[in-house]
């Protein structure tokens, strides 16, 4: 099954955000990738539910929209109207996880769970019969162009085999560092989705990026 390349805006210049969203639109990319931060979860402020709407209506590809906020049950249902196709909570922000993921399935949208870089994967053995995405934190979330965390690999793997054990649908989504250096790596270890940002808006040809992400051949066994 042919991996995902989700280009995340946040890297992209937002003088030129009309220039970002059409790159995605007609590059081989797969989705949109939107980071929101509140300033409190994480120590950064990106943006909300107007610029997300914004950027789904001009939108040809899945919007995947990345809560990094506290308390993200106020926010769903307004998330979803905004346009996004897909919302996915962190798991460390949530004091009833399942709750939540139920709101977002009830919302319309696809739902996902996010991990940072220290919490275990165990955390989601009672709810991954109901999700549709698992988004492995590779850097500590808040901040674009971080390095990228090597024993995150690991969490990939286990997120694979947790996902096998429970004949689970969920799909594995990777965020952080991801870049032509280690791509290949990522999705062998069992990742679907590729999240790029500085790697994409910050080359001198970003089509061009995407397509060399798109074109990596991995071991197809390691897909879920």
């Amino acid at each position: 099954m042919a991996h995902l390349v989700a280009p995340s805006l946040l890297a992209a210049d937002f003088r030129r955000l009309d220039q970002a969203i059409e790159l995605v639109n007609t590059s081989e990319a797969d989705w949109f990738h939107l980071d929101v931060m509140d300033g409190s979860f994480v120590p950064n402020i990106s943006f909300g539910q107007f610029i997300i709407e914004q950027i789904a209506a001009e939108a040809k590809k899945y919007v995947d929209v990345h809560l990094m906020i506290d308390d993200p049950a106020r926010y769903i249902d307004s998330f979803a109207r905004a346009g996004a196709n897909g919302i996915t909570v962190h798991a460390e922000a949530c004091t009833h996880l399942h709750r939540v993921v139920q709101m977002i399935k009830e919302s319309g949208a696809k739902a996902g769970v996010a991990l940072n870089p220290h919490t275990p994967v165990s955390i989601l053995e009672n709810v991954i019969e109901d999700l549709d995405l698992v988004l492995i934190m590779t850097v500590n979330p808040g901040f674009g162009g971080q390095k990228f965390i090597y024993h995150s690999l690991q969490k990939v793997r286990q997120t694979a085999e947790l996902i096998t054990v429970r004949n689970a649908r969920a799909i594995i989504e990777v965020d952080g560092g991801i870049g032509l250096q280690n791509a290949q790596k990522v999705l062998e270890a069992g990742a679907r989705v590729l999240v790029a940002g500085s790697a994409v808006f910050g080359a001198e040809d970003p089509a061009g990026v995407i397509r060399e992400l798109k074109a990596i051949a991995p071991n197809p066994i390691a897909y879920v």
